[in-house]
């Protein structure tokens, strides 16, 4: 099964970060800052049992990195 993807970029409307599906657009989590997004296991606990790749964007929107979650093995 292929691996969910996820973005976590800056939203100028709302003046926060989303944390947000790539496939469906659907917004997972908010954050104020993305030190807080990226803190530990944050991220990780966002995603659930599923896992999956998060794209990180700067606040202009340029790539960052990439993080892997591991999904749950049983």
């Amino acid at each position: 099964m292929a691996k969910r993807k996820y973005s976590l970029r800056f939203d100028s409307r709302r003046e926060k970060w989303v944390l947000m599906n790539d496939t469906s657009e659907k917004i997972l989590r908010i954050f104020d800052t993305k030190e807080e997004a990226t803190s530990a296991g944050v991220l990780r606990k966002a995603l659930g049992r599923q896992g999956g790749i998060v794209t990180l964007r700067t606040r202009e929107g340029v790539f960052d990195e990439e993080r892997t979650f591991p999904g749950a093995t049983n």
